[in-house]
């Protein structure tokens, strides 16, 4: 324990589901840590159930966002968890609204902030983190929308960002962490679930019957604290029922 002592951890989208598993995977490594979400009522609810953690009610995709955030406290480590449920229609039922909501959240908000980090720039040696989905890989069903590409840009804009702090010098690492399995004990996976029993016609009990193991939040905070204190030079990686990997 304590890992992180001494190092201010920012966690965006980090008042419930996987963000807030991160950010109580740091507070248990004896980070400051600050839970980022627009969300009053779950940032309260966080404060009381963790005295230690500091709060921050700010809207991730508003060009405002990151000095506000920045100003209330200079991270070590910023990890993006913020992102919007994604649409649960086939692609033809979709309006353009519908099916971009994931790339005017997910994407907007790692774009806002990522970008900020390179300009102000964040101190060197500062790690900044998105939180991705398999879907990014696998595509994701048909009900989703632009959630799978909204995903993979995520990955891309980590690697593109890595590459602008190398070429300025800036010292910062930036990484993207893929969690491999669909978690229905969270807001997202949840709505995956139910997205799916819907298209398919079967109970959400059904679906969860028929998944295979999974990584948990807390094995994604548990993935983002060793991504936050290891040395490894790869960009992207995938946790998973059998841990934290490097992505191939």
């Amino acid at each position: 324990m304590g890992s992180l002592q001494g190092q201010n951890v920012v966690v965006v989208g980090g008042s419930r589901g996987v963000g807030r598993s991160i950010a109580e995977a740091a507070l248990d490594e004896g980070a400051t840590v600050l839970a980022v979400s627009r969300g009053t009522a779950s940032l309260v609810q966080f404060a009381n159930d963790w005295p230690g953690v500091k709060t921050l009610a700010a809207d991730a995709t508003k060009e405002s966002a990151p000095d506000a955030v920045f100003a209330a406290l200079e991270p070590d480590v910023l990890v993006i968890s913020a992102g919007a449920f994604a649409p649960a229609a086939p692609v033809q039922e979709l309006s353009w609204e519908e099916f971009s909501v994931n790339w005017e959240t997910d994407v907007r908000a790692s774009f806002l902030f990522c970008g900020a980090a390179l300009r102000r720039p964040l101190k060197p040696g500062a790690r900044i983190v998105l939180i991705s989905s398999g879907a990014a890989f696998s595509g994701g069903p048909p009900f989703c929308g632009g959630y799978p590409g909204a995903k993979r840009m995520q990955m891309f804009l980590s690697g593109h960002c890595q590459k602008e702090s190398d070429r300025l010098g800036l010292g910062l690492r930036f990484m993207d962490l893929v969690p491999m399995r669909l978690m229905p004990d969270t807001g997202v996976g949840k709505g995956g679930v139910d997205g799916y029993a819907a298209y398919a016609g079967i109970k959400p009990a059904d679906v969860i019957a028929g998944m295979t193991a999974t990584q948990t939040p807390a094995d994604v905070g548990k993935a983002v604290v060793a991504l936050a204190t290891g040395k490894s030079q790869v960009n992207s990686f995938m946790v998973s029922e059998n841990g934290l990997a490097p992505v191939a």
